[in-house]
């Protein structure tokens, strides 16, 4: 049961992981406007920059890491008929 609630957590397509860097954005872009407004000026600009800034690089690694899943899923399987 519980690893059936488990695969609803697991980034199975590219179209999962661009709606989860999706939602990533919006909560980076809106902690960086309350960020902003907290702190005017260079400070707030800076902290902004970091939170999309850090949207990218998660989103990054996220699509990576399906196109590793999968180029390790194929090669599992190209195994497993040799064998």
């Amino acid at each position: 049961m519980l690893r059936k609630i488990g695969r609803l957590f697991v980034i199975k397509n590219r179209f999962e992981a661009f709606a989860i860097i999706y939602a990533l954005a919006l909560g980076a872009t809106a902690r960086g406007s309350a960020y902003l407004t907290e702190y005017p000026g260079f400070g707030g600009k800076l902290l902004f920059l970091a939170t999309t800034g850090a949207v990218f690089l998660a989103g990054a690694k996220i699509l990576d890491a399906i196109k590793l899943e999968k180029e390790v899923a194929e090669l599992r399987a190209a195994n497993s008929d040799r064998q």
